[in-house]
């Protein structure tokens, strides 16, 4: 299939000139911030956040049911609100933290052998359980699959992902992945697909490898958002291409995302199996299948290219679109931080989610940091060796 070229941002924004350093800072504070904006409104539809708030969402808000957070669902009693990262961020972080251990390339024993101890072993500030505890006692279910499978099961860590729910939980903790292999998409692509093997099949774990690819694409100095939706479409298979090929075309057409918010969904809803009901998955949701897609990741690429890569925009957007929102605003934030680095980031919502979720948002980008940089230096002298062990090979002087 020929690839959608978008061969001209939908504005005028230039690409920013940013190093390295700045671009993961922004990718990754950009992402736990959209996580903290969106977490409130979480599993809503776009309908009932205007009617909850009185109209869009605008910044940071308190829990949905207000001082009744705890008591009124008792089955996720979380303190979604206020400036809380939800559990997107909690893995993103652990996945900086395997990172920072390893200091080098990752795969699926990675996720076994470093991965499962980060959500089993370390007790951590929970922000929406407002006390400490492991890891896994906040993650989904699709996350506690990992260590059920890798950690009790003893499952090959390439195949552990295999019978899992197909959702976005890989994909939305991959920036990590794409900054690491900053600038070089295909190979953050190549990595998250390994990593995500032993956490996702079908669609979820190619919307791991897509999304990575995106973010490593966004820290190229000329990226723009449409360069990132172009690099996309040539490395996205299946159903995750043509879902975010037709929620790109539909996002081209807006430069708000008010009237943005139903096109897109309706641009995506044939590829996703949740149905229009997000708290009441259809009977085929989140099952393996080549047609169909996570909604997550088409939606936050729409956006960006609404925003024209600018990250209040963009997130304010994923926000108000509702459904799996704080996972779209984490990965739009991301992408549009960095693009634009934290600078372009609310600088009241990031002190704002630091000081209510207890956490430092910068030390997870010291760390990638310098691990992306040692990892680029082993990387070029094993690709010079290579090089020279070939030209010897084919006689070449």
């Amino acid at each position: 299939m020929t690839p959608m070229t978008l061969t001209t941002p939908t504005g005028n924004r230039p690409p920013t000139a940013l190093i390295l350093d700045e671009r993961i800072s922004g990718a990754l504070v950009g992402a736990a911030v959209g996580d903290a904006l969106g977490g409130p409104v979480e599993g809503r539809s776009a309908e009932q956040i205007a009617e909850r708030h009185g109209g869009r969402v605008t910044g940071i808000v308190g829990p949905w049911d207000g001082d009744d957070w705890r008591t009124a669902r008792p089955i996720a009693p979380y303190y979604k609100g206020d400036g809380h990262v939800t559990d997107d961020t909690l893995m993103t972080h652990a996945l900086v933290r395997v990172y920072g251990a390893v200091r080098d390339h990752l795969d699926a024993y990675s996720v076994a052998d470093h991965l499962v101890p980060e959500l089993i072993a370390n007790p951590r500030w929970i922000p929406e359980l407002q006390a400490e505890a492991l890891p896994l006692q906040r993650v989904f279910l699709a996350e506690k699959w990992i260590v059920a499978r890798l950690h009790y099961g003893h499952v090959d860590p390439r195949e552990a992902g295999s019978g899992n729910i197909v959702n976005c939980g890989a994909a939305m903790y991959m920036a990590p992945v794409g900054l690491v292999n900053a600038a070089h998409p295909r190979a953050a692509y190549a990595e998250a697909l390994d990593l995500a093997g032993a956490h996702q099949s079908s669609y979820g774990r190619e919307a791991a490898g897509v999304f990575a690819a995106a973010v490593a694409a966004a820290c190229a100095p000329d990226a723009t958002p449409a360069t990132v939706v172009d690099t996309c479409l040539s490395l996205a298979k299946d159903g995750t291409r043509a879902a975010i090929e037709a929620v790109c075309e539909v996002a081209v057409r807006h430069q708000e995302f008010e009237t943005a918010l139903a096109p897109l969904r309706a641009a995506v809803a044939p590829f996703d199996t949740v149905g229009p009901d997000y708290r009441s998955p259809s009977l085929g949701a989140r099952r393996p299948s080549r047609l169909h897609a996570i909604e997550e990741l088409p939606i936050a690429l729409g956006m960006l290219l609404v925003a024209d890569g600018d990250y209040r925009h963009a997130v304010l957007g994923s926000v108000n679109y509702g459904r799996d929102c704080d996972s779209i605003a984490t990965m739009s934030g991301a992408l549009a931080g960095a693009l634009h680095g934290e600078a372009a980031i609310p600088a009241t919502w990031v002190k704002t989610v630091a000081e209510a979720s207890r956490l430092d948002l910068h030390a997870p980008a010291r760390t990638l940091t310098d691990v992306a940089r040692e990892v680029f230096a082993r990387d070029t002298a094993q690709r010079r060796a290579h090089e020279a062990a070939f030209a010897t090979l084919a006689g070449t002087p």
